[in-house]
């Protein structure tokens, strides 16, 4: 079952690009990572789906119902950690988090100070006192305390060290096994790689893949590295090969296809070392925007 379904989504600022007829869907249940370099439009598409901001045309759907129209009701099963967070500076941790959890019709005091416990949060200090990675935990907690069907995540590992990252990526993947979706925006390749079951790439406000990563990495693209002595990098000017790089007897590229037009032009070369691989997440997505 859908959790979200976007449609045609599109966002202006006056004359500005935000996104473009952007269309996806999120399954219940999954992970599902939203990648992006900054200004690709990934943030501007989760404020469009929290109806923080309205679209310029297109649809969006959680839960079933409209984004727009129904927007307070949906947010009631939503958690949201922004990329950057701001609070109440006065305020001690643990008021901020009672004041969070007021909002919502049951009790999350015991959650509360689990998860605050899980990721080394001091509930009695001030806002003020915190650096940002500790801010960011206030907003981890603040996103998960009421137990939300659907987790935003945008950039949300910024500010954490190592180790609360690696007990962060846990967190989530817990909440996931209980049955929560999550959409994991980011510009960081290796936590998508890491975490997530399928991933759309945005580029320049559009949608320019959506895939699993299992197909994205392995199904779609080999990295050839080939050696030879007197080498003749226009052989490998074959449908399917992108990239194409020379450098010192050696030429490197992608291939899509089938590899054994690649392993025909080798045949007559003195080849010294030859290399056939799955690219890494992020040198797919370089591909995408070279």
């Amino acid at each position: 079952m859908s959790i979200i379904d976007v449609s045609n989504l599109t966002k202006y600022y006056g004359k500005a690009r935000g996104i473009v007829d952007v269309s996806f869907g999120v399954e219940e249940g999954e992970i599902f990572g939203f990648i992006g370099p900054n200004g690709a439009g990934k943030s501007t598409t989760i404020r469009l789906l929290l109806s923080l901001i309205h679209p310029t045309s297109g649809t969006a759907r959680i839960f079933g119902k409209d984004v727009t129209t129904d927007g307070p009701e949906i947010r009631r099963d939503i958690g949201y950690l922004p990329s950057e967070v701001y609070y109440y500076e006065g305020m001690k941790v643990i008021d901020l988090l009672k004041y969070s959890a007021s909002f919502y019709d049951h009790d999350c005091t015991r959650r509360m100070h689990a998860l605050s416990e899980a990721m080394e949060l001091e509930m009695n200090r001030r806002i003020s006192d915190l650096s940002y990675g500790n801010k960011k935990k206030v907003g981890i907690v603040q996103g998960l305390l009421h137990s939300p069907k659907l987790l935003f995540l945008d950039e949300p590992t910024a500010g954490l060290d190592p180790l609360m990252q690696r007990r962060f990526f846990d967190l989530i993947r817990e909440e996931n096994a209980r049955g929560v979706t999550v959409f994991f925006s980011s510009h960081i390749l290796g936590e998508v790689q890491r975490l997530c079951d399928r991933v759309g790439i945005i580029r320049e406000g559009r949608i320019v893949e959506i895939s699993d990563i299992r197909t994205l990495q392995q199904s779609n693209y080999k990295k050839v590295n080939v050696s030879a002595e007197g080498l003749d990098p226009t052989a490998f000017d074959l449908p399917g090969v992108t990239n194409l790089q020379t450098e010192d007897g050696s030429v490197r590229f992608f291939f899509k296809g089938d590899i054994n037009a690649v392993l025909q032009k080798l045949g007559g070369t003195r080849v010294t070392d030859v290399t056939i691989e799955e690219p890494t997440l992020e040198e797919i997505f370089m591909h995408y925007y070279e």
